[in-house]
This record gives structure tokens, C-alpha cells and sequence, in this order.
């Protein structure tokens, strides 16, 4: 006769998991309103000064980047690894990149591990040398020649059309005050032979409970715009 598993533990074990459970979401929602009012604290402030004032149309918007650039990869790889995001990242440019490649808002050279050997040369490009320089931390650290960093505008490219075979921009649009000239730019300076390979986040089609939630918290003056200089709504409105 099987020994009998007593009752009790199991309600207890089971009852803990349960309250974990809850105590974790708890934690995660209430965590999310907490930033939502110190954002609107923050609007408020900065409004009382400039009763127009936007964390999206802050002309000190890219120095944000200047003042992360240590602690990006840090902050942002924990998030992209429980995402799945790295490979989509590789996934991407493994398959697509080839020849001399531009990589416009190339941040912290967090594609640079990605790219394969047989493109000619990479070129990244950022409008913060801060975050380059911790991309160069990168590429002198496994040696990595074909890669160039250059600090440069991704809405006034200074290249010469039809100069690229691959053009990348991944996660950076959504920075952009204005994203249109962006994808402009990196259509001009691609060949006609070439290819541009984007990869964003966006709203989605399918999930519409979670996009009406994401609607309500994410507006363009939220925290993630404030420290991370990231504006999907910006971003969504520009392209439609």
C-alpha cells in the first residue's frame, strides 16, 4: 500500500506559493503607478516653468543618454534577456547584414556580438560619444577591427547616397523626435541593392486588452521616456 502524503504540508506549501504569487503582482502593478505619479510630479515642475513643456520635444532630450551611458547595458540587458530580445537581435542581423553596414542610434554596441564575420565593415554611428565609448570598451576588449564608431546625426546623415549595403536600426526610432526623417536618411545613404533592417516595438494587433493598457500608462511623459529617452506613442504617431 502507497504511503500516504500528509495533507497538511501541502495546503501550507501550496497557501505560500499562492501568497508569493500575489505579493509579487502586487508589487510589479503598484510599482507601476508609483513611477506614473512621479512622472506627473516631474511634468508638473517642469510646467509650472514652461506651461508647454513635453519630455518628448526636450531639446536635453539626447543628453538623457550622456547621463545612462554606464549603466545601459546593465538596466536594459536584464529586461531584453527575460524578452528574448537578444535573439531577435541576431536573428536579424546574422541572417540579413552583409557587406559595409551603418547602424544608426547604435547606443552601447549592443548588436556588435551579432553581426557576422563576413560583413566587410560596421560602421556605428550615435549621437552620444558617451555611449560609444562604452561600445569601444567592447570592441577593443574582444577585437574587433571591421568595427568603426562615429558620432554623427541619424536625421543628417554625412554620407554620400547609395554609400551602404545594410543599414540597421534597432530599438532607437522610438528617440527620435522625428523618426520619418530618420528612416529618410537611412533610405538615402543605402543602395538600391541593399537592405534596411529594423527592429522596434510597436503597438500591437492582436493583443488589444494589453495595448489599451500600455495606451493608458505609456504616454509620452512617462518615466521610461525620462530616464531611457524611449516615446512609443511618438513614435506610433509619426508613422501612421
Amino acid at each position: 500500500m502507497a504511503n500516504k502524503v500528509p495533507r497538511g504540508p501541502l495546503i501550507v506549501g501550496g497557501g505560500l506559493v499562492y501568497a508569493g504569487a500575489c505579493a509579487l503582482a502586487f508589487s510589479v502593478f503598484n510599482s507601476g503607478n508609483k513611477d506614473v505619479k512621479e512622472t506627473n510630479q516631474h511634468l508638473q515642475a517642469h510646467r509650472e516653468k514652461d506651461p508647454n513643456f513635453s519630455f518628448v520635444s526636450d531639446p536635453c532630450r539626447a543628453c538623457r543618454f550622456q547621463n545612462v551611458a554606464n549603466k545601459y547595458d546593465k538596466e536594459i540587458g536584464r529586461d531584453e534577456s527575460v524578452m528574448g530580445i537578444n535573439v531577435l537581435r541576431r536573428s536579424l542581423l546574422y541572417f540579413h547584414a552583409k557587406g559595409l553596414v551603418l547602424e544608426v542610434g547604435a547606443g552601447t554596441g549592443r548588436n556588435v556580438d551579432y553581426y557576422p564575420s563576413s560583413v566587410n565593415r560596421v560602421v556605428l554611428m550615435d549621437l552620444s560619444d558617451k555611449m560609444l565609448a562604452e561600445a569601444r570598451k567592447k570592441l577593443y576588449k574582444d577585437q574587433k577591427p571591421q568595427f568603426a564608431c562615429v558620432v554623427g546625426d541619424s536625421t543628417s546623415l554625412d554620407f554620400p547616397d547609395d554609400s551602404f549595403d545594410s543599414v540597421v536600426d534597432t530599438f532607437g526610432l522610438c528617440s527620435y523626435d522625428d523618426p520619418v526623417a530618420v528612416l529618410k536618411e537611412m533610405s538615402r545613404v543605402c543602395k538600391p541593392d541593399g537592405k534596411i533592417l529594423l527592429l522596434e516595438h510597436g503597438r500591437s494587433k492582436t493583443w488589444d486588452s494589453i495595448t489599451q493598457y500600455l495606451d493608458r500608462v505609456s504616454r509620452p511623459n512617462l518615466l521610461l521616456t525620462m530616464e531611457w529617452d524611449c516615446s512609443l506613442p511618438n513614435l506610433t504617431a509619426k508613422l501612421r
